[in-house]
């Protein structure tokens, strides 16, 4: 369990830098990022091609580890520079969701099955990951889709069950990377809203990394990156 999780910060990360190669190949993709979420906060990520969104999402998600900085999650440090201060695998399973550009849903199971697999990896019972999957299901409006396979779902739908997969678990931290790429404005938008209920309702901490510059409304907070600096958005810090 996470270490006085309902009172510390979802996330902090204190001078991240991440560095490529050494000497004349080196490339700095991340430069002494450091950011502090609330739970409950949902936060949108711009930038360009290049710009170290993605280097910072996965050095977050305990995927890419930076070259040096501190990350805690939940009042628990769990990375010191490249150092894990955790079991990283076991602890993204039970502290972290994840929604990507494609929902990545396993084609052979349905809906409901594709959220319980996530319980089900951390041990839970069958009855009750299913339980809690239903229960999921029908807080993000997809329940009488529950026994659909994905291909039968339209991608709005396979978005929102992607979301209960990540919400499985109970997270501190969801990370999105481009989750509404594939679909039109209007479903687009809809996913947002859903990233914002669910931060507000739930209490997770939401990072969306987007081009989408037409639901920033929807965030609490905007920032950018570029030349792998962060920064808050022009609007956050305007007077």
């Amino acid at each position: 369990m996470i270490a006085d999780a309902n009172n510390s910060p979802a996330v902090e990360a204190l001078g991240l830098t991440k560095i490529y190669g050494a000497g004349n190949t080196e490339v700095v993709a991340m430069k002494d990022v450091s950011v502090r979420l609330a739970r409950g906060e949902v936060v949108a990520l711009l930038g360009p091609s290049g710009a170290g969104k993605s280097t910072f999402l996965t050095a977050v998600g305990l995927i890419n580890p930076p070259t040096s900085g501190r990350i805690v999650i939940g009042g628990k440090p769990v990375m010191d520079g490249p150092r894990a201060l955790v079991d990283l695998r076991a602890f993204r399973r039970r502290h972290l969701g994840f929604v990507f550009q494609k929902a990545n849903l396993i084609p052979f199971l349905n809906a409901a099955e594709n959220v319980a697999v996530a319980l089900e990896i951390n041990d839970a019972a069958p009855r009750a990951a299913r339980k809690r999957a239903l229960e999921l299901l029908d807080y993000l409006g997809v329940a009488e889709r529950a026994n659909n396979l994905p291909d039968a779902l339209s991608g709005g739908q396979q978005q929102r069950v992607a979301v209960a997969r990540a919400l499985a678990n109970e997270p501190s931290l969801i990370l999105a990377d481009e989750p509404t790429a594939a679909l039109d404005s209007h479903r687009g938008r809809q996913v947002m809203v859903l990233f914002r209920k669910v931060a507000h309702e739930r209490g997770s901490a939401v990072i969306v990394v987007t081009h989408d510059h037409r639901s920033l409304d929807v965030f609490d907070r905007t920032y950018e990156m570029e030349d792998g600096e962060l920064r808050p958005a022009a609007a956050d810090h305007a007077p």
